[in-house]
């Protein structure tokens, strides 16, 4: 589980960011080695860009002949049988190599939020009144948590899970496996409603949740409660952060380039019943302030005929790990504090760590999804300052025309702040993010789901419309995931928003 990089050493939480912690300047660092790998993977599909043009010549000049020519085409090829025999042996084994390694398109037929019950709310007053009455946290702890509170760009109807609504809080693991089954189930429930789908079906199950895994796993609790089939590859994801939505979302497309004809569910949540920090270090205390309850279930499917009735296709998913440097990996780390406490620590370093994890992940995106424009113009003024040292600035792309629309890990609002800047987008672009904040609290690795479903349920989802959506992690990682609507998408029952979107967006005053 990872949280908003906006800390500072003095436990901010994302409150103020020192001046040398933010987001590195793209402009002034760009590392040549990523652009390298973008690159490198948009030539892994050149057969694919080499023979779209070369048959479109061919039609257009089979469309130009006339009977006699054809007919004369026939007399030369009766005598050439040597020849013909070649180039339909040729054309025969390409089309078949072409079609054996071309990957399968994975389609998003639906997906589903899960929306936790209003007795699960959580105002302000009441949240500190809790931590007060609990008995464990110190003036200055209780002081540090409002100042968050009233700073972080959350709002007053998030949820909590039922054990910490009691004082003293309950974190059992009963309750853990209620708060799992409650927002696992959920999801599932609607999504199968929605999509007509029987859960018999359901070829390949993946399953993320950061920082509760039991044992029977997630995955198993899902399979004996829909009575999955018994070969059903499932598997279970735990320790991976926030951005284990999209590592969730790669494996089940992989799985799908694999197994044929079949459909694969995948559930991303957070628990929070036994994850309660109830300790006095700042550090650790930033979670309590800004993870809610939430989760999310989507149903991929590798079948041709799912393509008129899916919601997106998948295009790109780009993944970096900083995890072979010791910094990254110890920025968001979960231990024990003095007093023998567990909670999830976060480092002063985090926010340049995330910095660089992001500026990775982006100079690699960046040649797969931008225009042909951005991309001469950003290689010809990294080529003059890597080659004749010219004192010029790299150009930074322009993202606003690869996407229309951004679903940016709501982590925490300072978070959502340096992407603005630092990717040159507009209030509009980031509206989903801090209102999926605001409505619904920092869901971990669910949050770009909320985010997605904000943005149909605005209407603004049009088809051919292409949707970035990029989450950070602990270890450290920065994920992306690349979809385009196959249709003027509208917001499926029960959404999340169905009866607050009109609401939205609000003003956050902070």
């Amino acid at each position: 589980m990872s949280s908003n990089p906006g800390t500072t050493s003095s436990g901010d939480g994302g409150v103020r960011i020192h001046p040398t912690r933010r987001l590195p300047d793209f402009l002034q660092s760009v590392n040549l080695k990523y652009v390298k790998l973008g690159y490198h993977y948009l030539m892994t599909h050149l057969l694919t860009l080499c023979l779209i043009p070369l048959m479109s010549v061919i039609i257009i000049q089979a469309s130009q002949m006339n009977p006699d020519d054809i007919h004369q085409l026939w007399l030369h090829l009766q005598y050439n049988l040597v020849s013909v025999i070649i180039c339909s042996a040729i054309l025969v084994f390409g089309s078949t190599v072409y079609i054996m390694t071309r990957p399968r398109s994975v389609y998003l037929v639906d997906y589903s939020c899960y929306r936790p019950p209003s007795h699960l709310q959580v105002k302000f007053h009441q949240f500190m009144e809790h931590s007060k009455l609990t008995g464990d946290f110190d003036e200055s702890s209780l002081g540090f948590q409002r100042k968050i509170l009233e700073r972080s760009g959350l709002g007053e109807e998030t949820y909590v899970p039922e054990a910490m609504h009691f004082i003293p809080p309950r974190p059992s693991m009963a309750a853990a496996r209620e708060e799992a089954e409650q927002v696992m189930f959920g999801a599932l429930d609607n999504l199968f409603a929605n999509t007509n789908i029987k859960p018999k079906y359901i070829g390949i199950l993946v399953v993320n949740c950061s920082l509760f895994n039991p044992t029977p796993s997630l995955s198993a609790m899902i399979v004996n409660k829909y009575k999955l089939r018994g070969n059903i590859r499932s598997f279970n994801l735990g320790g991976m952060g926030c951005s284990a939505g999209v590592i969730a979302i790669d494996l089940a497309k992989d799985m799908l380039q694999v197994h044929r004809n079949t459909y694969a569910v995948v559930v991303s949540t957070e628990n929070i019943t036994q994850n309660w920090y109830f300790g006095n270090k700042k550090s650790m205390l930033i979670p309590n302030c800004l993870f809610r309850v939430g989760g999310s279930a989507v149903l991929l499917s590798n079948k041709a005929s799912d393509r008129r009735r899916a919601k997106y296709k998948l295009v790109h998913v780009v993944r970096t790990h900083k995890g072979a440097d010791d910094k990254a990996f110890r920025c968001v780390y979960q231990e024990q504090d003095d007093a023998g406490k567990t909670g999830v620590s976060l480092s002063k370093d985090l926010m340049a760590i995330a910095g660089g994890a992001l500026k990775t992940n982006i100079t690699t995106l960046g040649p797969l999804v931008l225009p042909i424009s951005e991309q001469l113009l950003f290689f010809a003024t990294l080529v003059s300052k890597k080659l004749f040292n010219a004192k010029v600035k790299p150009y930074i792309p322009d993202f606003k025309l690869a996407f229309e629309h951004f679903c940016i890990h709501a982590g925490g609002r300072a978070v959502i702040d340096e992407l603005e800047k630092n990717l040159q987008l507009l209030p509009v672009h980031v509206e989903a993010s801090r209102m999926s904040l605001h409505r619904f609290g920092n869901t971990s690795s669910s949050s770009i789901w909320y985010e997605l479903a904000y943005t149909e349920a605005k209407g603004r989802m049009r088809k051919g419309n292409r949707v970035w959506q990029i989450a950070f992690g602990s270890g450290f990682k920065c994920n992306s995931a690349v979809w385009q609507a196959l249709r003027n998408v509208k917001p499926s029952p029960k959404s999340p928003w169905e009866d607050c979107i009109d609401r939205y967006p609000v003003e956050i005053v902070l």
